[in-house]
């Protein structure tokens, strides 16, 4: 790695030259980071916003899941097994399947190799669990926290290795060159650094390098209601303006989870049966309103139960009281009642206990309170309580499977919150350290946008359509419409493990000179020097626009682009995206520069909006219907309860546009920035050659990776 200065723009800033920066401090940039050292090449670099930020170490789950081959003796499995799983969700190229099932074994021993806990019993055998759209028992865990145990001992690794790490850099712009043929290809970056904003480059450094690994997490900042950490917001757009083609990116995954602190409630927090209960903005009008659409007590204890195996909503699974039926009541009382919903692990649902109200009359409001000790006391009215139910729960209401699950965990007894400390104490103990008691207090939640199927598109080597620039983790849209719960986990190191292959095999080369690099890329940087200096300008001008201006933003898409979608709303969330966009520079008003970054964050954010609202138009306009974690309105449609708004009439996708993709790319033309659309059919599982002097031959020559 070289430092160099270079000036554009009457700007004097840092350059620095290298074969690979890595875009990212999560478990996909990491590994790959790792990779890439270990397979040779070590002029390389890791440049991230802050290491302790992102998705990987900030999230979890009951027990969040890596999907894998299955390792134990007792399930068969094969590698062309789990290619077909993958596959078989639709939306999801088969050669990339086959590459994520073969490559799941290597990686997954890899972690555990490394330091990652995940359990195996005395023979050596990893035992697997069955997780989401799963057929057999691949699943496994090292508890709610395995992607940030993935991320320590990977960043460990990158640590041990003495890899250069730039800490407090955010990508602003992916620097590009157009060959005499006009293929792209990206030669850079360009970042502001937090700690020199106030220096008179205001913190601008380039980086000049042969490969970029974009390691950048999903688009977190698209969303109001969201359960990706705060401090994630992800840089798709920047990607996006260079050029980048999106593909999938209908296909982001939607479900509840807790808000105050911002974590999925899955597995165990749904399957000791937590009451919901819902309340006017300032805490009275208690009432469990799940009771309103269910027909028995039992078959609303079956979709809350449900829920933990089921997490995601799913339109597939909201008629006949399904357990996305809740996601949908949840949104009704939140998004469009404006009340608050909470899980109450302090006390069994009133309709569930011997005695208690029947359907639609609150078995937890103020009346209930009084003749409880004042136990059901609104939540911000005093919501500290004891921890007994107001009666026991008649588990014979239970269908068959919540039941057996409950029996075999010796959990028929009590309530939620002692059901959940002898299933999983950890999970109490999560929120302990976040300040929240589950066994006083209620848990505030909603419907959040939680992972993004689709993003940037790739080869098979996960390479974009600028070349050098690959793509990785959650910022690669490989996981199609609907993917096994943990194969996210996998795509991670799978991905990036690819990419740091096909680089050192066939990207070794350094970068060009830091004079001749300015020279190709003055005019993109200008662009944003110049947008830097307005806004700097303008400082002492008028009050910071940026938290309104992105709460305003974000309400835009959870209203127009998360799991409740229509038309019509596609159509107002996209005028906003080009209104904000058109007055983007003289709309914003910075207080100080530390929020220059935060200016440019919104600029992403908006251009992300754009591309993803306007690939929802493009599915809706191509007669796609409902599927994959969100449902779009059909005014001819079904709707799934009488009670429920008109807004939920739907007709779920008949599987027409399953085999393909869409493929998106952002272009700037006359000031105005457009869309473009491209459906793909989706490639086939390879039908290869596996005879092994075949493979080797072709290995010892070198040319497999081509």
């Amino acid at each position: 790695m070289i430092r160099n200065h270079v000036e554009i723009g009457g700007i004097r800033m840092d350059v620095y030259s290298l074969n690979t920066v890595i875009v990212g401090s999560g478990a996909a940039g990491l590994n790959a980071a790792d990779s890439l050292h270990q397979l040779g090449q070590q002029d390389i670099a890791l440049l991230t916003e802050g290491i302790n930020m992102g998705t990987s170490r900030n999230t979890g789950s009951d027990k969040q899941t890596y999907y894998k081959l299955g390792l134990e003796g007792s399930v068969p499995d094969s590698v062309m097994r789990l290619a077909e799983t993958l596959f078989a969700g639709g939306g999801m190229h088969g050669d990339i399947a086959l590459i994520e099932a073969a490559l799941s074994p290597k990686c997954f021993y890899k972690l555990a190799e490394i330091g990652v806990p995940f359990p195996h019993n005395r023979y050596g055998e990893y035992i697997g669990y069955k997780t989401d759209h799963d057929p057999g028992k691949r699943a496994t865990s090292a508890g709610p926290l395995t992607s940030r145990f993935m991320t320590e001992q990977l960043e460990r690794q990158v640590k041990n290795k003495g890899i250069a790490i730039f800490d407090g850099y955010r990508v602003i712009a992916v620097l590009t060159d157009r060959s005499p043929q006009g293929e792209a290809q990206a030669i850079g970056l360009l970042t502001l650094h937090w700690d020199t904003l106030n220096e008179e480059n205001m913190g601008f450094t380039l980086f000049n390098c042969t490969n970029i690994v974009y390691a950048t997490g999903g688009p977190a900042g698209m969303y109001q209601q969201s359960v990706y950490p705060e401090s994630q917001t992800g840089a798709t757009g920047a990607a996006l303006e260079a050029g980048a083609r999106g593909v999938n990116l209908t296909e982001s995954q939607y479900g509840i989870a807790s808000t105050d602190f911002r974590w999925n409630l899955s597995g165990t927090y749904q399957q000791v049966l937590p009451r919901y209960v819902s309340t006017n903005p300032d805490g009275s009008g208690e009432r469990e309103f799940l009771d309103d659409c269910f027909d028995t007590p039992g078959q609303m204890a079956d979709a809350i139960f449900l829920k933990g195996y089921q997490w995601p909503f799913d339109p597939r699974k909201v008629h006949h009281h399904g357990s996305s039926l809740i996601d949908i009541l949840v949104y009704t009382e939140t998004q469009l009642k404006g009340r608050k919903v909470y899980l109450d692990f302090t006390r069994n649902p009133s309709w569930l206990c011997s005695g208690t109200a029947a359907p639609g009359e609150t078995g937890g409001g103020s009346e209930a309170a009084e003749e409880n000790g004042g136990r059901g006391t609104a939540p911000g009215v005093g919501n500290r309580m004891g921890n007994t139910g107001i009666s026991g729960v008649d588990f014979s209401l239970l269908g068959h499977e919540a039941y057996e699950y409950l029996r075999q965990s010796d959990a028929l007894f009590g309530t939620p919150i002692e059901r959940l400390a002898k299933m999983n104490q950890p999970a109490i103990d999560l929120y302990q350290r976040n300040g929240i008691d589950l066994s006083r207090e209620y848990l505030r939640i909603d419907v959040c946008a939680q992972h993004n199927n689709g993003g940037l598109a790739g080869n098979i080597w996960w390479e974009s359509n600028l070349r050098h620039f690959f793509p990785v983790g959650e910022a690669c849209g490989t996981l199609g419409i609907y993917r096994p719960g943990g194969s996210a986990l996998n795509a991670t190191q799978v991905g990036s493990y690819r990419a740091a292959q096909y680089i050192q095999a066939q990207y070794r080369q350094e970068p060009p000179a830091a004079e001749v690099f300015a020279a190709k890329v003055s005019g993109q940087v200008e662009k944003k020097l110049k947008l830097a200096q307005h806004l700097v300008d303008g400082i002492s001008a008028a009050e910071s626009s940026i938290w309104s201006a992105r709460d305003t933003m974000r309400a835009n898409m959870t209203r127009n682009g998360a799991f409740i979608r229509s038309a019509q709303g596609c159509t107002e969330g996209l005028e906003f995206c080009r209104r904000q966009l058109a007055n983007f520079a003289d709309s914003t008003r910075i207080a100080n520069r530390r929020e220059l970054p935060e200016a440019f964050i919104n600029l992403d954010i908006l251009l992300t909006q754009l591309v993803y609202l306007s690939a929802i138009e493009e599915h809706i306009g191509a007669g796609g219907g409902s599927r994959g974690s969100y449902l779009i309105h059909a005014e001819n449609g079904e709707i799934p309860h009488p009670k429920l708004a008109s807004l939920f009439r739907f007709q779920l996708e008949e599987g027409n546009l399953a085999g393909q993709v869409c493929e998106m790319e952002l272009v700037h033309e006359a000031g105005e920035f457009r869309c473009g659309a491209q459906w793909k059919p989706v490639r086939p599982i390879p039908d290869h050659d596996n005879w092994f002097e075949n493979v080797w031959n072709a290995y010892t020559r070198n040319q497999i990776i081509v």
